[in-house]
């Protein structure tokens, strides 16, 4: 039965803090911050850039290729062989059709090994496909 004395004054047996609404709010925020949140994806090895004076900043999403100075390729931190590079770029092409592939070579690598790479993008169905280098200052 409702004691309507207490009701009347105010008073009440039990204060709570309804938590719900507060852990709803911490979630969206979390799910906010990690669709907005971009990931770089890097090649897996470190090399010397060329300059060119006509290097251009592409913004979109790419899929990032490495060839090293001794002709090793690298794909996603890995290193790979020249013959699985297609297989890599039609999976990375099917997951973000629009990414364009990005090859990054080292300045003193092989010439015959990047057009390798390059032939084996173009055979798994990407439609750009660029060199990466600095900007000449």
């Amino acid at each position: 039965m409702i004691n309507v004395r207490r009701t009347l004054r105010g008073g009440s047996d039990k204060v709570d803090i309804n938590m719900g609404p507060l852990i709803d709010m911490v979630f969206l925020l979390l799910i906010f911050f990690v669709v907005t949140t971009s990931f770089v994806k890097e090649s897996g090895i470190d090399v010397q850039r060329s300059t060119a004076q006509t290097a251009e900043i592409k913004e979109r999403g790419n899929i990032m290729i490495g060839v090293a100075e001794d002709g090793e390729v690298w794909f996603d931190g890995k290193q790979v062989d020249v013959r699985s590079v297609r297989a890599h770029v039609e999976r990375a092409l099917a997951e973000a059709p629009d990414s364009g592939v990005i090859i990054v070579a080292d300045q003193g690598s092989i010439t015959g090994v990047v057009v390798k790479v390059m032939d084996q993008c173009r055979i798994a169905g990407a439609a750009d496909i660029s060199l990466a280098a600095k900007r000449e200052d």
